[in-house]
């Protein structure tokens, strides 16, 4: 199947698996003005009450003080871009599919499992950072030389700043600090996806990303720094996620709102596209170990707010999760109590 960064890059129309059905799901109209998503400033006094409030009112917020540097970031940007820029054939080195068969780890697009399936206006590079021993290291681009050494900071940052956040998080409901953090066992499991959303002669019939909330406990999002295309379904109205050029963008995921009962909720996005700007992000998933039962904190499950959902494993709620996000359906109502 010919990548859609080919297509964009021939000018095609795009082709009937990516154009959508229902006029009402088109990203044409252009959402309301809105705020920018909140800022926490992790470590500071009010942090806790400024999760709280952001996780209520948004299901995700940015943090600009996260133990990266501006040049760094911008750094990320680059070796991204840099990959997607590289000769297909380069690419394609990468590539998912192996004798045939598709793997989730890779350069590509995601998975074609039905013959109606409207397929995503992006193209990605999937790769498991943690645990290490879970990597594929033949996947990892040698080209930009500097891609693996940035990747690999920028996992270890990204841990320190997940353990921050789930801390400060539990605080925030009054909680052990520990509380979630319990909840991923000794193995969690970190995924980085490097995405490319390539300019569409009608980004009104295609979306970037489908409406979908996330399957992880944490998404910690790298945006692109020049173009929009984020988007939030807030009160019911999809709004843009405009956040500072060098904050990083974390959002709740379906296990968080298993884990909180419900307090903090998994918010609904999708990515839209445009007609003379390609895109870029990074997004790392965060998910507790596979095997691992995971369910409402006890503290959090009392008379007032009874048990709204049950124990479930990651791996478990992940073979639900994948084929209904194929689908464009939500995953999350499925486990409720």
């Amino acid at each position: 199947m010919m990548m859609v960064q080919e297509m964009a890059e021939r000018g095609e129309y795009p082709p009937s698996r990516y154009i959508l059905k229902d006029a009402h799901q088109s990203p044409a109209d252009a959402p309301p003005p809105a705020p920018p998503v909140p800022i926490v400033h992790l470590g500071h006094p009010d942090e806790a009450q400024q999760i709280k409030s952001a996780l209520q009112s948004w299901g995700m917020f940015q943090v600009i003080d996260c133990g990266m540097t501006a040049s760094f970031l911008d750094e990320l940007r680059d070796v991204t871009k840099a990959f997607f820029d590289l000769p297909m054939e380069e690419k394609q080195k990468y590539s998912t599919f192996k004798s045939g068969k598709f793997h989730y780890q890779g350069y590509g697009n995601d998975e074609v499992a039905t013959d109606d399936q409207i397929l995503d206006w992006t193209d990605r590079l999937y790769l498991t950072v943690q645990p290490e021993d879970m990597r594929n290291l033949e996947l990892w681009p040698e080209n930009p030389s500097s891609f693996r050494d940035v990747l690999n900071e920028f996992t270890t940052k990204t841990r320190e700043m997940l353990d921050s956040v789930l801390k400060a998080m539990a605080k925030s409901l009054e909680l052990n600090e520990d509380c979630f953090i319990s909840q991923f066992g000794d193995r969690p499991i970190l995924d980085a996806r490097f995405n490319n959303y390539p300019c569409c002669p009608r980004p009104d019939l295609v979306n970037g990303v489908k409406p979908h909330s996330d399957s992880s406990a944490l998404t910690i999002i790298l945006p692109d720094k020049d173009v929009e295309g984020l988007q939030v379904m807030k009160d019911g109205v999809w709004v843009n996620v405009t956040t500072s050029p060098h904050a990083l963008i974390v959002n709740m995921g379906d296990h968080m709102e298993i884990m909180s009962n419900g307090i903090f909720k998994s918010p609904v996005h999708r990515v839209v596209t445009n007609t003379d700007k390609d895109r870029i992000s990074v997004a790392m998933f965060y998910t507790p170990e596979g095997e691992v039962e995971i369910g409402p904190a006890d503290a959090l499950v009392n008379d007032m707010r009874p048990r709204m959902y049950k124990n479930v494993k990651p791996k478990d709620y992940l073979e639900i999760f994948w084929p209904r996000f194929l689908q464009g359906k939500m995953s999350i109502d499925l486990v409720k109590v």
